[in-house]
C-alpha cells in the first residue's frame, strides 16, 4: 500500500465517498464505489476509475491517513 491523496465527498460525515485520488503523480478519477467496509482501525472502499482499474482506498483514522492499493 502507498500513502495517498484521496479526495471524498462529506455531507453527513466525513469521507462519505471517494471521487478522485492520486496514484503515481496523476490524479484518477471514480467512476464507482464497487464496495465500502469498517474495519478496527479505519474504513475503506474499493472503487473502479474511469480507466477500469480497480483499487482499495483505506482510510487510517487514527493518524488520518488514506493508504491506496492496486487490486
Amino acid at each position: 500500500m502507498t500513502p495517498g491523496l484521496v479526495e471524498c465527498h462529506s455531507g453527513g460525515s466525513y469521507a462519505e465517498r471517494p471521487i478522485a485520488f492520486e496514484w503515481e503523480d496523476v490524479r484518477l478519477l471514480v467512476a464507482e464505489v464497487l464496495g465500502r467496509w469498517r474495519y478496527p482501525e479505519g474504513f475503506s472502499f474499493r472503487v473502479l476509475t474511469e480507466d477500469g482499474r480497480v483499487f482499495d482506498l483505506h482510510h487510517l483514522e487514527s493518524d488520518d491517513v488514506w493508504q491506496i492499493a492496486l487490486v
